[in-house]
């Protein structure tokens, strides 16, 4: 990945795509701002008080640590959709777009002429992906969706109540719902991209965050509800296992999990308990999860504490039992796998001065993804887009 810096030059596989980023909070700019890093030109239509850029944390009104990563990679142009010139100018701007990303209400859009019928009648190119909490077609339609109630809608809670180590449920302390469903807003973004590149034609893209999530959640918790007539339950076994959790080690926490019943066997040893490795549960074909899950967790959770985090990184490497250590993210800055990476780099925005910058998590051999922009002051590129969209209407 390349530093962030200001920078006009094309790069990316999505080199002179442009993208209208015309939604509010995380799940749709967040999408965008993908697209962007991608090599597209993103230029968002900023709305009046978009909670992204609210927070007590920021140098400059409006510039929180939030807006900063979601907001990367973009052109700001402030237009007042309720102005009926500036709401003109917004139509043509659309109408200069690939694909528009746009979380309002249907409602809403509809009374500004900016539904996908609409829009679709002036740029039959335009891919349109509207994200919303439920579907349109369904009698929730018009419900305001927040994470915590897609995580709940979606069953998500459900699963971190019957799995965790807590009396009551938690709601993933995660913004879940919301990244979910914008990674699913760029990979049916650009699948429309591909089609409207063979055919000449956009089309309307629907993401309801609740559907999204909950397809998600069920590749492998639908498990016994699989099939008809039921066979069991709902829930992955080795993820609804209480005891499957990060262990202690001597001097810290790391997650340490052994799968097979050699892997238990090569652990109990390296902690010098060649008793529990001659234990039946673990000297068979496998291991029973359901039924000895939970007091093998307990188990492990005796013999952990016998070495160092290093040394059970060791031991693992040599037995290959899957081993992690636990990321404490106020230190990841240091971390020689984050800084080897270029995940938090450090650099220096126009406006803001010293920051860090979170990277690119994909790599491309010939088309390498770029962070080119750093996010922008509210409106910050209006005249410079305005002046391009000017010249363009003079050519034609």
């Amino acid at each position: 990945m390349e530093s962030a810096a200001e920078s006009d030059a094309p790069g990316g596989p999505l080199a002179g795509v442009r993208v209208i980023d015309m939604a509010t909070v995380v799940m749709g700019p967040y999408a965008a701002q993908i697209l962007g890093d991608l090599g597209a030109d993103v230029i968002k239509i900023e709305s009046p008080n978009d909670t992204v850029r609210i927070g007590a944390l920021h140098r400059t009104p409006g510039m929180t640590p939030l807006n900063l990563n979601v907001n990367r990679n973009k052109r700001s142009v402030a237009l007042d959709l309720k102005d009926e010139h500036e709401h003109t100018t917004a139509l043509e701007l659309i109408g200069t777009a690939d694909i528009l990303i746009t979380n309002m209400r249907i409602d809403a859009l509809r009374r500004l002429g900016m539904d996908y019928d609409s829009l679709a009648a002036a740029n039959p190119r335009l891919v349109y992906a509207h994200a919303q909490g439920f579907r349109s077609d369904s009698d929730r339609a018009a419900l305001a969706a927040y994470d915590e109630t897609v995580q709940a809608a979606s069953g998500l809670i459900d699963l971190a109540e019957r799995a965790g180590d807590v009396g009551a449920p938690v709601v993933l302390p995660s913004i879940f719902g919301d990244k979910v469903a914008a990674l699913t807003i760029v990979y049916a973004a650009l699948a429309a991209l591909v089609h409207q590149r063979a055919t000449g034609r956009g089309q309307h893209i629907e993401v309801p965050m609740v559907d999204t999530l909950l397809a998600f959640n069920l590749v492998e918790h639908l498990q016994g509800r699989t099939f008809e007539p039921p066979m069991g339950p709902t829930g992955f076994p080795l993820s609804m296992n209480k005891g499957h959790r990060a262990r202690p080690t001597k001097d810290g926490l790391a997650m340490v999990i052994p799968y097979g019943p050699q892997n238990f066997r090569d652990l109990f040893t390296a902690a010098g308990r060649p008793d529990l490795a001659a234990d039946p549960r673990v000297n068979g074909e496998s291991i029973d999860a359901a039924r000895d899950g939970e007091a093998l967790a307990e188990l492990l959770e005796t013999v952990t504490p016998r070495l160092t985090t290093a040394q059970w990184a060791q031991v693992c490497a040599e037995h290959s039992i899957p081993f992690g250590p636990v990321l404490r993210l106020d230190e990841a800055a240091e971390d020689p796998y984050v800084r080897a990476g270029h995940l938090l780099d450090v650099a220096e925005h126009p406006s803001e001065g010293t920051y860090r910058v979170v990277g690119v998590p994909f790599a491309f051999s010939a088309t390498p993804a770029s962070v080119r922009r750093h996010a922008p002051l509210p409106g910050q590129h209006t005249d410079e887009v305005l002046g391009e969209l000017a010249r363009s209407e003079v050519r034609r």
